[in-house]
């Protein structure tokens, strides 16, 4: 027989427990000032940021973003530049520029320092595959960010 190594697959609430995911629920439910979400699961409002195989391949490859997708792609930044904020007490300012054709950048700012640079293509095409993938992207941002902050902390506190 052979030996089987058994792999701990972190579960659903594992992923929703993390720093990034929990602070981009915030920001979502935030923005529902009319209460219309409040019956959906946490869960649920992330169903937009994912985006399986089929869906992605069912999307034109050239297109325009309409505004929802717009949002969403803040709402991702502005949760990680919140996520960044909770862990180093910066300010963390977003800012995006983007074309009607769905290029562009997004840049996170904390003090004088660039904490994330970020060329957006595709944009009318973005999403995660999974919920996993959801919260290891962010997180990874959140991440990176806050090492930059430590690494540097005299500009990220620049004007403070």
């Amino acid at each position: 027989m052979a030996d089987t190594a058994t792999v701990d697959v972190p579960s659903e609430e594992a992923f929703m427990a993390t720093p990034f995911v929990r602070e981009l629920v915030k920001v979502l439910r935030a923005q529902d000032t009319h209460g219309t979400w409040d019956g959906k699961t946490d869960r649920k409002l992330l169903d937009p940021f994912i985006l399986t195989a089929e869906q992605r391949r069912e999307m034109p490859i050239i297109g325009d973003p309409d505004p929802e997708i717009l949002w969403r792609v803040e709402l991702f930044y502005n949760a990680i530049a919140v996520a960044i904020e909770r862990e180093t007490g910066n300010m963390v300012t977003p800012m995006m520029k983007m074309s009607h054709e769905g290029f562009g950048r997004i840049v996170l700012i904390a003090g004088r320092l660039i904490v994330v640079n970020k060329q957006l293509r595709d944009v009318h095409r973005f999403g995660f595959p999974s919920l996993a993938k959801l919260a290891e992207g962010g997180g990874k941002f959140v991440s990176e960010a806050v090492k930059m902050i430590q690494d540097y902390p005299q500009v990220a506190n620049y004007g403070a």
